[in-house]
């Protein structure tokens, strides 16, 4: 099966998913290391580092689903 990582995201969308992606890495290592919530600190740094790659990538993995995104 041939993968298929096409650009399906314009620089708007990459620039929203690059944001977010380094405020929710940010958030979930601020968690992880400053609060008692290291579960829910490592979901967001999941979540972060998967909305960068996105980002970098110019792919997004619900638009690839068929899922329309405002952005």
């Amino acid at each position: 099966m041939k993968e298929n990582w096409t650009c399906n995201i314009d620089r708007r969308g990459r620039l929203v998913r690059g944001i977010f992606g380094l405020v929710a890495l940010g958030a979930g290592v601020w968690m992880i290391l400053q609060t008692d919530h290291a579960f829910w600190g490592t979901g967001l740094c999941a979540f972060g580092a998967f909305g960068i790659f996105e980002a970098l990538k110019g792919w997004c993995a619900l638009r690839a689903l068929g899922i329309q995104t405002p952005f």
